[in-house]
C-alpha cells in the first residue's frame, strides 16, 4: 500500500491506516526531517527482525534510533539525564539531531539484545511525528541507505516504491525526502560528542 501525505494538511483518514498498519506488525517506510527510514512499532519485535533482513543485519541486530513525539517519555527508554544534556535536547528537537543515550533496563528486552544505548530523534518532520503521536509510542527508525556509489541515499519516492514495495507494508510518501543524515551527537558519558555531522547545524547549539 502507498498512501501519500501532506506535512501541511494531514488527512486524518489516511493517518489513521499508518498507524493501523503499524499497530498490526507492519513494516513502513516513511519520510523525515532528514531521509526516508523503514519503521515499525517498537513493541513488536517480529516485525523489527524484518527490518534487520530487508537491511541484511544480523538477528540481534540494534543498530536504531527510536523516532518519538516529544520528550515526554524518555524515561521509558533512557537513563536519567543530566540537566546540560536535557536542557541541549529541549533546544535541538524537533530537528534533525540524534541524541545517543544511556539505555535503561527496558531496551535490551525490546530489541532482544544487549544493548547499551537508544538513539533517540524527534524529528522536524510532522507526519513523523503525527504517525507516532497516533500510535501512542515510538517507532524503530533506521535510515534507508542507496547502492549508488555517489547518491547515499533515495529521496525519490517513486524509486522507493519501486524497490522496496514487495518487501513492506507500507510507503508513506511525502513527497520528496532530503539525502543527508542526521547529525549524531553521544551524550552517554555526561559529555556531547559529535559523532557524525550531518544536517543539524552545530553553530550556536553546542
Amino acid at each position: 500500500m502507498r498512501i501519500r501525505l501532506y506535512e501541511d494538511n494531514i488527512n486524518e483518514k489516511h493517518l489513521q491506516q499508518v498507524v493501523a498498519c503499524i499497530k498490526a506488525g507492519g513494516v513502513i517506510i516513511y519520510p523525515t526531517d532528514t531521509v526516508y527510514a523503514f519503521g515499525c512499532d517498537i513493541y513488536n519485535h517480529k516485525a523489527i527482525e524484518r527490518i534487520n533482513k530487508l537491511k541484511q543485519l544480523p538477528k540481534d541486530s540494534d543498530n536504531y534510533s527510536i523516532i518519538c513525539h516529544d520528550l515526554s517519555n524518555l524515561s521509558d527508554y533512557s537513563m536519567q539525564l543530566p540537566n546540560t544534556v536535557f536542557k541541549l535536547m529541549k533546544k535541538a528537537l524537533p530537528g534533525p539531531y540524534t541524541f545517543i543515550l544511556k539505555a535503561n533496563q527496558q531496551v535490551p528486552k525490546l530489541f532482544h539484545s544487549k544493548k547499551k544505548t537508544i538513539g533517540i530523534r524527534v524529528p522536524d518532520n510532522l507526519i513523523a511525528r503525527s504517525i507516532v503521536r497516533e500510535l501512542g509510542n515510538p517507532i524503530v527508525s533506521s535510515s534507508i541507505h542507496d547502492e549508488d556509489d555517489i547518491i547515499e541515499y533515495t529521496t525519490d519516492p517513486d524509486l522507493i516504491w519501486e524497490k522496496y514495495r514487495d518487501y513492506i507494508d507500507l510507503l508513506v510518501d511525502g513527497g520528496y525526502g532530503d539525502n543527508e543524515a542526521s547529525t549524531v551527537l553521544d551524550c552517554t558519558d555526561g559529555e556531547i560528542e559529535v559523532i557524525r555531522e550531518g544536517k543539524g547545524l552545530l553553530d550556536g547549539l553546542l
